[in-house]
């Protein structure tokens, strides 16, 4: 199961249709808080996060499943891409950043990877 977490409508069904052609079950989650709240929080294979998110960022909602003890390997998505956020992305345990709206077969492929445990852990990717 990939978990989508985007507080764009737009976006979450944009992830959820291209994923789900590929073959994955999807779950979309409208916030990070949403998905905090959510019981089945710990039962994704992978989780798909947008950065920038109005109640919760992605990075902050990282760090909150990291500390929660949730494993689960996340792919950061993100529309503006710097130094900064690499760094803080590695540091909260995130497996991949990529830069919208270039997303599909390399997000497709890395999701893939993550839910095989293959592949390199930390990264951005255009």
């Amino acid at each position: 199961m990939i978990y989508v977490v985007d507080d764009d409508y737009g976006v979450r069904t944009s992830l959820r249709f291209l994923l789900e052609s590929e073959g994955f079950d999807v779950r979309t989650f409208r916030s990070g808080t949403a998905l905090l709240g959510s019981s089945t929080r710990n039962r994704a294979d992978c989780l798909v996060v947008d950065y920038k998110m109005s109640e919760l960022d992605g990075l902050e909602l990282a760090y909150r499943l990291r500390k929660l003890d949730i494993p689960t390997p996340i792919i950061l998505i993100t529309g503006h891409l710097d130094e900064r956020i690499l760094a803080k992305a590695s540091s909260v345990g995130v497996r991949q950043v990529f830069l919208k709206p270039n997303l599909a077969d390399n997000l497709v492929d890395c999701v893939r990877n993550a839910v095989n445990a293959e592949g390199p852990p930390v990264g951005a990717s255009p």
